[in-house]
């Protein structure tokens, strides 16, 4: 039934769930303001480690299924005062991480055939090693200089007309929003005039209608686009890696998901119609393509720190590719390793599993346990 709705009809659609969307944002920075400090500085005594912190980006984006959610849920908290911007970045990095076990998971889809397996799994490992790769240079660089934390405040004060970090600038959709929050908080605020249980309503709402909003964008924007999708896959054949890497951008934006993006190159490269190495550079361009989310969700915090969090995203992606991708010597660093597992999981599929569940749970969980 849905797919016979009419493309301007699904636009506009898109354009209100978007809208919705950011208010979600702005309930789930009110019910975290709401807790007061004692209980925020409770809450993320334990992520004061960048590795711990890092290791909660990774978990917390494997349990929803999707960066574009942890990443907004991080911005709001930068925007609310709950995490600084620097103690936010290692959560980024490993949002990054986590968002690739989508894809991953989708390529034990095609464990029955040994060479259509040997190649998925590798076309969806290879993310995983990049950004692995791309987290294991640069965080120990962010943590000893701030370079990625100074670079996005710096643009973001300049963006904002030089506030300074921590100060409003004027969002063109911030006075929107706020209406469409205060309008949801009503029914709750004339149910009770306790600001915890305010806050846990607030809280429960914001995060509801994050991921019923991106359900849905997600959904309908595949819909819209869909066609234009496979065009540009099979263009990217034919065209330099930079071509590939600004189709994975553009595509990436337009459905709202990297997972989407990199999800649908499996099939692709399973059957052989699209090779790994082809794929690759849409893959980088899907880690950037990303990033729109959390700078739409800054939008409605209307925060310097929440526009500097999210610009973080950005940056970090933009110079992991740009450090890696010019230069032959290294540029498929990631490939060739995901290419070597894949041949051992093909071996041994029981391997495949055990690198999911490690790699995406065990080492997180044990990783915030132990720090």
């Amino acid at each position: 039934m849905s797919r016979r709705i009419p493309g301007p009809a699904r636009a506009l659609l898109v354009v209100a769930l978007l809208y919705l969307f950011l208010g979600g944002v702005k309930l789930l920075e009110s019910g975290i303001t709401s807790f007061g400090s004692d209980f925020t500085d409770a809450l993320f005594s334990s992520v004061g480690n960048p590795l711990a912190a890092l290791f909660v980006g990774v978990l917390a984006t494997v349990l929803v299924q999707s960066s574009s959610v942890s990443t907004s849920t991080i911005v709001a908290l930068v925007a609310s005062g709950v995490l600084s911007v620097d103690a936010a970045v290692p959560m980024i990095m490993g949002a990054n991480i986590g968002t690739t076990v989508t894809n991953t998971l989708v390529s034990l889809g095609h464990a029955r055939r040994s060479d259509e397996f040997r190649r998925a799994f590798a076309a969806a490992t290879m993310h995983d090693f990049f950004n692995v790769m791309a987290v294991a240079v640069f965080l120990p660089i962010e943590i000893v200089t701030g370079v990625f934390s100074r670079s996005a405040t710096w643009l973001a004060t300049t963006l904002a007309g030089g506030n300074d970090l921590g100060g409003t600038f004027k969002s063109p959709v911030k006075g929107a929003v706020k209406w469409l929050a205060q309008g949801l908080q009503a029914p709750a605020e004339a149910f009770t005039d306790n600001t915890t249980v305010l806050g846990v309503l607030f809280l429960v709402l914001g995060i509801a209608l994050i991921f019923f909003t991106l359900t849905f964008i997600t959904k309908n924007m595949r819909l819209l686009v869909v066609s234009r999708i496979e065009h540009s896959l099979n263009a990217a054949l034919q065209k330099s890696g930079i071509v590939g890497i600004a189709i994975g951008i553009v595509v990436t934006i337009a459905v709202q998901s990297s997972s989407i993006t990199t999800s649908i190159l499996i099939p692709l490269v399973g059957s052989g119609i699209l090779a790994v190495r082809s794929a690759y550079p849409i893959t980088l361009g899907a880690n950037v393509g990303t990033t729109i989310t959390a700078l739409l969700a800054a939008t409605a915090a209307g925060e310097v720190s929440g526009l500097s969090i999210a610009l973080v995203h950005t940056l970090f992606n933009l110079v992991a590719i740009a450090a890696v991708y010019p230069f032959a010597s290294i540029r498929y660093l990631p490939v060739r390793g995901a290419e070597w597992l894949a041949s051992m999981v093909v071996e041994r599929k029981a391997v495949a599993v055990v690198y999911v569940v490690g790699l995406f749970f065990v080492v997180p969980i044990v990783g915030i346990l132990v720090l």
